[in-house]
């Protein structure tokens, strides 16, 4: 068993024990009550290349990436440097997150904020609407044709932005199919966890007209920041380069092109 389908099989455990905790009739009126959205989009578009900066403690990669991990201090020191966007990993078993992340930094950055998670289940687009993000992501090897569709117009309707994450030709085919605003490609392949950054590189020109087009994984210099934008990519997401550096402020304005 690949590493994203051990993720899947543990998460649809997760969403069967939450939902015995909170009804879905309870969390349908948690997101109705939830606060004002803020533009994912449009922050993704306001400037030559945007960064999406992901707050991430661990990963099945690397395990622990952060010892003295606090999820506030990183979201301040992240907008503090210039981020557009934030990433928040709430997912707990694979990358030790936690959904009061995303409320606890909402109340202290002024950012959008994405909730990555792996989204299966339309419980999880109530839940992520919520505990106050403003997008999610909705990973297309995860998901099949039908679901990955219920669960993008389940998400508009609700107001929040949807992060379309590819990894091949085919993939991008599904999430033009389906009209996403927002396309991302993501360098690392699932199975495998390694990355390349030729993945985004050929790909990006597959992506429909008028699409917000990421690059997610293995960002790591000045210089792949730079050949994204050249390749046409609108934004880039990044958390591993930032997160284990001793001043992430200066981390973030030192990747941004000036």
């Amino acid at each position: 068993m690949n590493i994203l389908e051990t993720i899947l099989e543990h998460k649809r455990r997760e969403v069967t024990d939450v939902r015995r905790l909170i009804s879905p009739e309870e969390i349908r009126e948690l997101a109705s009550r939830a606060n004002t959205i803020r533009p994912f989009s449009k922050a993704l578009r306001s400037h030559e290349i945007s960064l999406i900066a992901e707050i991430k403690k661990a990963s099945p990669s690397r395990g622990l990436l952060v010892k003295n991990f606090d999820h506030k201090v990183l979201a301040i020191e992240l907008e503090r440097g210039g981020a557009q966007a934030l990433s928040v990993l709430t997912d707990r078993k694979f990358f030790q997150g936690d959904n009061r992340f995303v409320q606890e930094i909402k109340e202290l950055v002024g950012l959008p904020v994405l909730r990555k998670d792996f989204i299966i289940d339309e419980y999880q687009v109530y839940e992520s609407k919520a505990i106050g993000a403003d997008a999610i992501l909705l990973i297309v090897k995860a998901l099949h044709t039908q679901l990955l569709r219920s669960l993008y117009e389940c998400a508009t309707s609700l107001g929040l932005s949807v992060l379309v994450e590819t990894h091949t030709a085919h993939e991008i085919a599904e999430a033009n199919a389906l009209g996403a605003d927002i396309i991302g490609i993501n360098n690392r392949d699932l199975t495998t966890f390694d990355v390349s950054l030729q993945r985004s590189l050929e790909l990006r020109a597959l992506i429909r007209p008028g699409a917000i087009a990421v690059s997610e994984s293995g960002i790591q210099t000045p210089t792949d920041v730079r050949k994204l934008k050249e390749a046409g990519f609108d934004a880039v997401l990044v958390g591993e380069r930032l997160v284990t550096k001793a001043d992430i402020a200066e981390a973030v304005r030192d990747l941004l092109p000036h």
